[in-house]
């Protein structure tokens, strides 16, 4: 008789889910850890929402949960929009490797997401800011091939996802070469994170 090993992690609908507690870049930790609070299991969010929130987790360093967001809006999206949703679940994918030290895989996620995401360039959905995020991610994955992981700073994080309110007059470029980064629409109110999370408690 082959011997049973300890039951694998399920969630509500049986689906294999590892279950142990994660840190605030979704390593997972041991089980007696104390880990990041996760995000609640619920379907995709309307896109409008899904990116409010996706937006927030950036801000707050939480790319990882951001990929989580956006991924359940790949899968739930309609034919036409997934390639662009799963350009921006990649592009988040490629800030959690920078966060976790590992400039190979965020090179080539931002890289492999910002081309997704540029097909939609020129009609873009839901107020997404395409050609920005595109050449956001591109040329930060440039710089970090270039430069390593030293280009990573925290301006070079702040990724907006939807268009900009007002974007400032040409600028002088930055010495990293990355593009400036404005302050991201805050117009978030009840359907953003916290609002969002409160829902799952």
């Amino acid at each position: 008789m082959t011997p049973q090993g300890p039951a694998r992690d399920r969630d509500l609908a049986g689906r294999p889910r590892n279950a142990r507690p994660r840190d605030a870049l979704g390593r997972p930790l041991s089980r007696d850890a104390e880990g990041e609070d996760q995000l609640p299991d619920q379907p995709a969010l309307h896109p409008d929402t899904a990116l409010d929130v996706a937006q927030q987790l950036i801000d707050s360093g939480r790319a990882f949960s951001a990929h989580e967001v956006l991924e359940a809006s790949w899968k739930a999206a309609p034919p036409a929009e997934r390639e662009l949703w799963q350009g921006l679940a990649q592009v988040a994918v490629g800030l959690t490797h920078m966060q976790r030290g590992n400039a190979r895989g965020a090179a080539a996620l931002l890289r492999r997401g910002g081309e997704r995401v540029a097909g939609y360039a020129a009609s873009p959905p839901h107020k997404i800011d395409a050609a920005h995020v595109a050449e956001w991610a591109t040329e930060l994955a440039d710089a970090i091939e270039r430069d390593g992981l030293s280009a990573a700073n925290a301006a070079a994080q702040q990724l907006c996802l939807r268009e900009l309110e007002a974007r400032p007059s040409e600028e002088p470029a930055q010495a990293s070469g990355l593009p400036e980064q404005g302050a991201c629409p805050s117009e978030r109110g009840s359907t953003g994170l916290a609002g969002w999370a409160s829902k799952g408690g």
